[in-house]
């Protein structure tokens, strides 16, 4: 079992629409590649960012088969209302040679139940027991997975290897004074782009997992990278990455809030992929006040990060 898919940077990958507001795959695999090729060390597919609710069982399949085929270190992502789709999507990633989990809690039926969490969880892990998972800590589903059960899960599921905290900087230290430093063998991922240098210098995660990467991928994989010099104790670099995460703190906020999905893709659209213009839902729009908020802040961090990078000389 390799291990090494949760390390580095690897964004959430959006499912972009057609004309007819299908998932447009082609799409999907040219960008999931195009990361990869800039750095990234993986992808997730059917995280939140991949708006799972909006997609059928066989759409999400059909966008991990693809990713897979076309060669893209694919992390599946489990989320479901019932735990045997939730099993279902398991049990095809492993079969498709997907490089890893990330499991999703159950949500709405028993959501807050710990007995019922449980017994998802070990289905989901049972139905791939060769895939590396990490279990996705996020307030947004409603239950927060806490030390006793996680080691519960990992001594019946070895492949239970991780933690992805999506929680905040308070959850992340949780994380890491109750989890990952019991045990050198898990691995902690940041869940949230606000939260990039916490989670790396004081909280000792091996990667993150970034919703603004989609759009900004060089400017975060050289945050992480300069955030893994500095929880060495490299002093430039924790002034550098400092500095870089602060300037996007803004458009790395997106990343907090319901309509993650709506701003994150027109910033794709600024970029010129025009095929993330369109939403499942036609009603799912950005407010004209909304967009041009995100507009004016990423033409503030670009104009920022140009005058930044000459004057350190990393362009």
């Amino acid at each position: 079992m390799n291990d090494t898919i949760f390390t580095g940077c690897i964004p959430a990958l959006m499912t972009p629409c057609d004309a007819d507001r299908q998932p447009d795959f082609d799409a999907l695999v040219a960008k999931g590649r195009e990361l990869i090729d800039l750095g990234m060390s993986g992808v997730v597919y059917c995280g939140s960012m991949g708006d799972w609710p909006l997609l059928t069982d066989a759409q999400r399949q059909e966008g991990v088969a693809r990713l897979v085929e076309a060669g893209i270190p694919t992390i599946v992502g489990t989320g479901a209302v019932n735990s045997r789709e939730a099993v279902s999507h398991a049990a095809h990633a492993a079969r498709m040679g997907a490089q890893g989990l990330m499991v999703i809690p159950r949500v709405l039926s028993r959501g807050t139940s710990i007995a019922a969490q449980k017994a998802h969880f070990s289905a989901i892990l049972e139905a791939a027991p060769n895939l590396p998972a990490v279990i996705y800590n996020s307030p947004y589903y409603g239950f927060a997975t806490r030390a006793d059960l996680f080691f519960e899960l990992r001594r019946q599921h070895p492949n239970l290897i991780g933690f992805k905290e999506f929680g905040g900087a308070d959850d992340l230290r949780y994380a890491a004074e109750n989890i990952t430093s019991q045990d050198d063998d898990v691995t902690l991922m940041v869940g949230v782009d606000t939260t990039v240098y916490h989670g790396f210098v004081n909280c000792g995660a091996t990667g993150a997992i970034t919703g603004i990467g989609n759009a900004l991928p060089c400017e975060v994989l050289q945050l992480v990278a300069l955030s893994k010099k500095a929880a060495k104790g490299d002093v430039t670099a924790r002034r550098l990455a400092k500095e870089l995460e602060e300037a996007l703190g803004v458009l790395s906020s997106f990343d907090e809030g319901a309509d993650l999905v709506l701003y994150y893709k027109h910033l794709m659209v600024l970029n010129g992929d025009r095929e993330y213009a369109l939403h499942f839902n036609e009603t799912d729009v950005l407010s004209d006040a909304q967009r041009r908020y995100i507009e004016a802040q990423y033409a503030l961090f670009r104009t920022w990060y140009a005058q930044w990078a000459a004057a350190i000389d990393i362009v």
